[in-house]
């Protein structure tokens, strides 16, 4: 049987987040505390976490599992800079089968996961 790669896809407007993330009840609720503290360190910390936030949804997507919530769903970046997904626990060997792509501008943040099954 032949499986075809998932993919998925979400944009985000950048001045939603920046409302939405001074709340901390948002941010713990869908940020890793990594994510907020690399966010955080950030000039324009709206776009990172926009853009990361988008790339939850798209990995959510293409993985296609509701029992996924966006806590379990990380994005950091490899040395290279590179962003890369990071999965607990059941899901953990899924990650290396995601790759992501980013992109934010002033007001919108795009992202796209593709989910490579076996």
């Amino acid at each position: 049987m032949i499986r075809v790669p998932r993919l998925g896809v979400d944009i985000v407007e950048i001045p939603r987040v920046a409302r939405l993330i001074r709340s901390r009840r948002f941010l713990r609720r869908v940020f890793t505390p990594q994510e907020v503290d690399y966010c955080l360190s950030k000039k324009h910390r709206a776009q990172h976490f926009a853009v990361r936030f988008a790339a939850k949804e798209a990995v959510w997507k293409a993985l296609g599992d509701p029992r996924l919530g966006h806590r379990d769903i990380s994005v950091t970046n490899r040395q290279s800079g590179e962003p890369r997904v990071v999965l607990p626990g059941r899901w953990a060997k899924e990650a290396s089968r995601v790759t992501i792509s980013l992109s934010h501008g002033a007001e919108y943040a795009v992202a796209v996961a593709l989910y490579s099954r076996s």
